[in-house]
């Protein structure tokens, strides 16, 4: 018989930090549409800043930030494409009046971005 392997728990934070990357990339989108849906404008206009916004957030993501982008951003060029694209997930919560889920959003995307530098996540 061979003995399990004891999972260490820098490995189980690195998987952690894994779904929290996840996380923050959906909680751009879903900032991105709330920033849509309470514009104070007629409804149809609404419903396209709402669905619209993060439709093309998600299709520059898809083209640029995701593992398999057909256009992808390396070095000093994907920092700054990151933090502009969650940086307009900060900034829609902050002009939808939620100042402290963007304070939120923008701690996380600070702490998890730092930590997978650090592990080459």
């Amino acid at each position: 018989m061979t003995a399990a392997k004891a999972v260490k728990p820098v490995d189980t934070a690195k998987a952690a930090n894994l779904g929290v990357l996840f996380a923050i990339e959906i909680g751009a989108l879903v900032a991105v549409g709330y920033w849509g849906f309470t514009r104070d404008l007629a409804t149809p206009l609404t419903w396209l800043l709402g669905i619209g916004g993060p439709v093309v957030l998600a299709v520059v993501w898809g083209l640029c930030g995701s593992p398999k982008a057909k256009y992808k951003v390396r070095g000093a060029g994907r920092v700054g494409f990151e933090v502009v694209w969650f940086g307009a997930g900060v900034a829609a919560l902050v002009l939808a009046g939620v100042y402290d889920w963007a304070l939120v959003l923008a701690l996380v995307c600070v702490v998890s971005k730092t930590l997978a530098v650090i592990w080459r996540q």
